[in-house]
Order: structure tokens, then sequence, then C-alpha cells
């Protein structure tokens, strides 16, 4: 079959899909729909997991006359791409509403450019990863009990119980973080492919103790979608405590933020800039005549990249040679390329 594309309709869930050489979108009708599907599809479209899945009356919907639908085809083989058939009509009368974990929006916030100070909420994923009573790296919420960061933060600690690590969010202020907002992790996950000197599969998940309750400063970031097409120059940001200068001994106060442009592998492994040492679990963004970047403290932070309105976690800071020089921009864990593992962990703790 053609390629299709499916979203979600906000306003009442319904389950559409783009068909290649048909116009507008389509409705799914519900007949052979199994729930194991509607995990399938929250995962394509980057969420964590599917939270609800029902069969709408198509009496209940209202429908152009020239509406067309998509029905699933018997036996259930090949792609998810291949089993659909375009049809006029759905013989049981229902079709699909699917509801996804709630990901990748924030309150409606201020707007800060270039390094400055961020307000509460602006990135409401972005949590602090304690270490004792010291901030040692970043990272992102993905649902209320799953926080992502760097291995590469959390893989020399990995003899100690996951306890000493306390997860701190929706701050933006370390003074106004007390320890005991903090939550106690249970489990700490590194990719078991992680490689501590070349950083390749530099990523890790932790599992906290009890939940985090979402409010308009504590939400959770999207996955990017299965086959997400990155384009170089493409504006994402980065946010973290890190050092706000290169070998300054502290890490900053005040949660930052940072634009900056993707930049292709190809470019960024040429001789100018990494040589070859870009894997394809890794990508770059940054400036090329540098000034702006992640820097340490900052990793296992977010990179994160709005598609709409929902903001996606597309990079974790992982590593660059120094913070900010020319030709060395900042290098990421390539989070597409690890949604698997990703969710394969998350279903089985």
């Amino acid at each position: 079959m053609a390629s299709v594309s499916f979203r979600i309709k906000a306003a009442d869930s319904l389950l559409e899909a783009q068909v290649e050489g048909h116009p507008g979108w389509l409705l799914a009708c519900y007949e052979r729909w199994s729930p194991s599907l509607g995990t399938l599809l929250c995962q394509q479209l980057g969420y964590l997991r599917m939270i609800h899945q029902k069969a709408v009356n198509l009496r209940d919907v209202r429908v152009p006359g020239t509406q067309e639908f998509l029905q699933l085809t018997a036996p259930p083989e090949g792609s998810l791409e291949d089993r659909w058939q375009v049809r006029s009509s759905c013989d049981s009368g229902h079709v699909v509403a699917l509801q996804c974990s709630e990901c990748g929006q924030r309150p409606g916030a201020a707007r800060v450019v270039g390094g400055r100070d961020v307000p509460v909420g602006r990135w409401p994923w972005q949590v602090s990863l304690y270490q004792g009573s010291q901030h040692h790296c970043g990272g992102s919420v993905l649902a209320p009990e799953w926080i992502v960061t760097a291995a590469h933060c959390v893989h020399s600690y990995r003899q100690l119980p996951a306890s000493p690590w306390l997860v701190v969010a929706g701050v933006v202020s370390h003074s106004s973080a007390p320890r005991e907002a903090g939550v106690s992790v249970q489990k700490v996950v590194s990719h078991p492919l992680y490689n501590a000197s070349s950083l390749d599969y530099d990523i890790a998940l932790l599992k906290l103790q009890v939940p985090l309750h979402f409010s308009d400063a504590i939400r959770a970031v999207c996955l990017p979608p299965f086959h997400q097409n990155l384009f170089q120059g493409t504006q994402c940001w980065v946010s973290g405590w890190g050092y706000t200068r290169p070998g300054q001994g502290q890490v900053a106060g005040t949660l930052k933020e940072a634009l900056v442009p993707l930049i292709g592998t190809k470019r960024c492994n040429s001789s100018c800039m990494y040589q070859g040492e870009l894997t394809a679990r890794m990508l770059c963004a940054g400036h090329p005549h540098g000034r702006i970047d992640a820097c340490q403290g900052d990793s296992g932070g977010p990179l994160v990249c709005q598609e709409e309105l929902t903001w996606r976690l597309v990079g974790i800071v992982s590593w660059g040679q120094g913070c900010a020089e020319p030709n060395h921009p900042g290098v990421y864990t390539n989070v597409a390329q690890l949604l698997p593992w990703i969710h394969h962990t998350t279903e089985i703790y």
C-alpha cells in the first residue's frame, strides 16, 4: 500500500490517517482492531504509552458524505503500513478513538532568547539529578515515574545502590530547591551497549520510587516519532544548569537555555569538526562559530525541537570538545535511534 501517516485529533481523540493519493484525512474503521495496535501507534507517534482506546459509533461523528475510511486487512501480516485498505464505508459502523500518554505541551510561558534565565514552566520536563546534595546532571521527564538522562552521568556510580540519586523536578533555581523536594530513584538502567570511551549509546533510564505529580511546572516531553526526518538547520533548544563559562568551577544557580540549530552528521563528522567520531546514535547541534553550547553539568539534559505545537526530545546532552569552541558543536545522544530500547525498558520494569 502507499505510505500512511497517522495523527490523533485533539478534539475527539479520533484516529486519522493520510494516505498517499487520497485527499484529506481518513478515519480508521474499528474492524479487526487490537489493543496492541493502539500501543504501537502511540509509540510510533512519539508517546511513551497508550492510555485508552475505544470504538466510536459513526452516528456520533460528523462525517462528510465523501469521507473515505481506512480498514485493516485480514490476516495481520507485514508492516503496519501494509495492512490497510481504503474503503468507502465501515461495515461495523464504528471508528477508532485513541488516547496516548500526555506529553510535549507546556503552559503558556514568556519567550526568552539566548542563554538567559528561564521562567518556571518553560521547560517543565527538565529535571536536576542530584547525587547527595549536589546537582550532578540534567534529565527529562518521560512519564510520572520515568526520567531519561545520559548513561555517562550514572555509569561510574553503578556499584552504588540507586538510592543516592535524587530527581528534583519543577524548579529553575537550585537555591529554591530544598533537598526534600527530590524524589528518590528506585532503579537505574543504562543502555547495555553503552561504551564509556566512545560514549556510544549514551542513555540511561531512571525509575522513580514515587511518581511525580504533573502540574504547570512538571510535565513529560514527547519522544520523536519513528522515522523522524531531522533537517539540518532546524532550530532546537538545549537547557540546563551547566557551567556558563568553560572552566568555571560551579554550575549555574538558575536554569539556562540556548537556541541551537541541528547540524548534519556528515558535516559534523567531517575533518574540520569531529573527524568521524560520531556514530549513528549521535547527532550534533550548535553554532560552527562557537559561543553558544551545552557545557559540563548540562549532561543528560534535553535537546528539544518543536513540531507543530508539540515538543519532542530529539537529543540528550552527551559530549563535545571543550564548550562553545568554534567547529566543535555539542554532541547529543540521538533519541530516535534508541526508541525500541526505551519502550522495552519502560514496559518491563
